[in-house]
């Protein structure tokens, strides 16, 4: 089945959701159309010539990138310029730009969750939390012959999941009535007479993010021609989210050993680190991109090490008087999420019977040369 952009963006913003980026971050389609058929995908961490070049000579008609290739506003689009000639070359071969920024870096599964796991840390948790999902209490009331299929539907639709445990739900039998007025073509029972089915009670939990797909789903498993369902707010708090994450090392070791598996784990050719090599390390902070404001937040979590972009001499000079040791293996480590959602795509798109297939752009678009 052809696909067009606006299914895959449907699709990335259900995973990543827009309401989870930073305020006046520059996501979303930035070029192109929501209307424009995909064949294939590009999942780049920037957008450069080398990687457009790459695109259109694979077919590709939509790049999704992690980093937003217009994140500064233009006041002109000169075609003369490196910008405008770049904006040119995408929309003559009509080439999509997509870009899911720091929405993925706090996403479950998104781009800290792949560093948290590239280091091994264990019961990780946001180095900064910005947002707590909302939890619904789903319930309905479906006849005993379609209980295990609406109750699979609403499951399969992201319902029911409470922790490390899914498909979690509560039934109880009884005794539903209904009188089909005229003009009502009922599934049981005929019209102008009272009717009584013994149906279940069946109730789970749905986190905001699911709900509109639940309810569709459930309403589309249903067998009546009008559905009794409710949808209750609960006060229990639902899955945190935030930027970085902050976890445990399987085992402790010295912030020099450490700081060489993190220069093998995300494959740089070098890092810098800031600390007593010697240094016990147990409790990790990561986070992708330029992290130098958040080392405040590494702190207070207790984390013995941060792992982060960008560190300027000042904050290193803050770090080691603090006593917590930093680890710089460059802002481009982030590139771990190309593979990551070319492969969650591709298996997105196995599952829905999609004729697309998404690839990790091939060529390096780290900016530094190490000697």
């Amino acid at each position: 089945m052809a696909v067009d952009v606006r299914q895959i963006v449907y699709w990335m913003e259900s995973w990543a959701p827009p309401a989870l980026a930073e305020p006046d971050d520059k996501i979303g389609l930035q070029i192109g159309s929501l209307k424009n058929k995909v064949e294939r995908v590009a999942v780049a961490l920037d957008v450069t010539d080398a990687v457009v070049d790459e695109a259109i000579a694979r077919g590709a008609g939509l790049i999704i990138a992690h980093h937003p290739i217009l994140f500064r506003p233009l006041a002109a689009i000169r075609t003369d310029r490196a910008d405008g000639k770049l904006i040119k070359k995408l929309l003559a071969s009509d080439v999509s730009v997509y870009a899911s920024h720091t929405n993925l870096d706090v996403a479950t599964g998104g781009v800290n969750d792949l560093l948290a796991d590239a280091l091994g840390l264990t019961s990780t948790k946001p180095l900064k939390t910005s947002a707590v999902e909302t939890l619904y209490k789903l319930v309905a009331y479906v006849p005993l012959s379609h209980a295990d299929e609406v109750r699979e539907a609403v499951f399969a639709a992201g319902a029911g999941q409470i922790g490390k445990y899914s498909h979690c739900g509560f039934s109880a039998e009884g005794t539903g009535t209904f009188l089909p007025e005229e003009g009502s073509t009922p599934y049981l029972g005929e019209p102008g007479r009272l009717e009584t089915a013994s149906e279940l009670r069946f109730e789970t939990i749905v986190p905001e993010r699911r709900k509109a797909a639940a309810v569709k789903a459930l309403l589309a498993a249903h067998p009546y021609e009008e559905v009794a369902y409710d949808v209750f707010r609960l006060e229990l708090p639902g899955e945190a989210f935030g930027l970085g994450r902050v976890g445990s090392l399987p085992s402790p070791t010295t912030l020099k050993a450490f700081a060489e598996q993190a220069k093998t784990a995300f494959g740089v050719p070098a890092l810098r680190f800031v600390g007593d090599p010697d240094k016990v390390v147990r409790n990790v902070a990561v986070l992708g991109g330029s992290g130098r404001s958040y080392v405040k937040h590494a702190i207070s979590a207790g984390a013995d090490a941060f792992v982060t972009g960008d560190l300027d001499h000042h904050t290193a000079h803050d770090a080691l008087a603090a006593g917590i040791a930093l680890i710089d293996p460059g802002h481009h480590i982030e590139q771990i999420m190309k593979a990551a959602v070319a492969a969650r795509l591709n298996a997105h798109a196995a599952a829905q019977g999609w004729d697309v297939e998404a690839y990790a752009s091939a060529g390096s678009t780290e900016p530094f040369v190490f000697l």
